[in-house]
């Protein structure tokens, strides 16, 4: 379990379902959906270790709009994680303000060509990402709420 503080002070990644998709986000000390916030260690490690080591499967599509939504020193850095994560797959997306707690708003940095399709899942990361959902398709989310995960 994540308190509050902790969620502050901490760039968490996180996962959720959107139909047979999934959404890899960057935390960047906001707050997190509670059915994320509730996850105990073993769980958070679990689902991250599992969607790291999956192999590259998808070229990708970065978001044309970042440079007018990131002000960044070098946008190569900052793409590095989220281009990882989108070769797996996920689609990705980072806090739109940064640190600020109460900014509950994401956007989307990159998504796949061809995504990870959560039918071939493992249960005990399908029970674990089954708890964090997005109503909707995501394919062309560019940005949501996490008052929209449920």
């Amino acid at each position: 379990m994540f308190t509050e503080n902790e969620q502050q002070a901490l760039d968490l990644d996180w996962f959720f379902m959107a139909d047979n998709k999934v959404g890899f986000v960057a935390s960047a000390g906001g707050k997190l959906p509670s059915s994320v916030s509730l996850l105990d260690e073993g769980e958070f490690n679990l689902i991250s270790s599992y969607f790291r080591n999956l192999p590259e499967k998808s070229i990708v599509e970065v978001n044309s709009d970042i440079t007018k939504v990131k002000k960044v020193k070098s946008i190569d850095s900052y793409l590095k994680d989220f281009v990882f994560m989108a070769k797996k797959g996920l689609y990705c997306y980072d806090k739109k303000v940064l640190n600020d707690f109460s900014h509950l708003d994401y956007y989307l940095v990159a998504k796949p060509k061809t995504a990870f399709n959560s039918s071939v899942l493992p249960e005990e990361i399908l029970a674990i990402l089954q708890k964090t959902v997005y109503p909707k398709d995501i394919e062309h989310l560019k940005s949501f709420s996490i008052t929209e995960i449920s």
